[in-house]
């Protein structure tokens, strides 16, 4: 009996999908303090068990996004890179992606096939949007601590992107806002794009952002997921603009 070879082919990679397109690109917008974070950390939570997921956050001087993700334990700390924008987020995610889209590359390259990369702008204001050159989808975050007018005042990121969340509605009760009252202008401010009250104690709208995501995934992979643009962010400037 001849002797036994060792297998001269690893173990499948249980990620390892052929034939597939490249990684979904998932952008995560709105303002500071809206929770962008504490979805990123909840969506790996739900879905790394899954899916190859990597990470790439926006701030404009510290990596202080990455460094809460890594601490959380969400994703093998090499997975979750930092851009540093040095400059307003929105330059970063819609004006001049290329340092994002050498970290989604850097990220594919070196832990690839990957199913899903997560994108999270640093907080900008309502109109920031990601150019769909980077981002395949995207969501925009508002929360309930805003006002509940948030919603009724628009802006692309509201009206336009593929999800809108309003986040945090476990604190509506001491805000004094009317999450069902929100929700309904958020709809109609939308044009029958999906809104969600999502809460991380709430397992149920946990459930319905973790399907979302799976929904965009099929499309995605399907051929079938076009990348929309919602609309290029108003002419504004900055005290620190030259």
């Amino acid at each position: 009996m001849p002797d036994q070879q060792p297998d001269a082919h690893p173990a499948p990679n249980p990620h390892q999908h052929h034939d597939r397109p490249r990684a979904l690109r998932l952008g995560v917008a709105g303002p500071v303090g809206t929770g962008k974070s504490s979805i990123l950390a909840t969506l790996c939570r739900e879905l790394a068990g899954e899916f190859a997921m990597a990470v790439v956050t926006n701030d404009i001087y510290t990596d202080e996004d990455a460094r809460f993700l890594r601490s959380a334990g969400v994703l093998p700390t090499e997975r979750i890179r930092a851009v540093e924008t040095g400059a307003c987020p929105h330059t970063a995610i819609r004006d001049d992606v290329s340092a994002n889209l050498d970290a989604v590359e850097d990220l594919e390259e070196a832990y690839g096939p990957l199913d899903l990369v997560l994108i999270e702008s640093g907080g900008d204001n309502l109109t920031a949007t990601f150019s769909p050159a980077l981002a395949d989808a995207q969501l925009f975050c508002i929360d309930v601590a805003g006002g509940g007018d948030v919603a009724r005042k628009g802006g692309p990121g509201i009206t336009g992107a593929d999800l809108l969340i309003i986040n945090k509605t476990d604190l509506a009760p001491h805000v004094e806002v009317d999450v069902e009252a929100m929700t309904a202008d958020a709809r109609g401010a939308r044009d029958g794009l999906p809104v969600l009250a999502l809460s991380r104690h709430d397992p149920a709208s946990i459930s319905e952002l973790a399907d979302w995501v799976r929904s965009v995934l099929a499309r995605h992979r399907a051929g079938t997921h076009v990348p929309t643009d919602p609309g290029p962010m108003a002419p504004h400037s900055h005290s620190h603009d030259s």
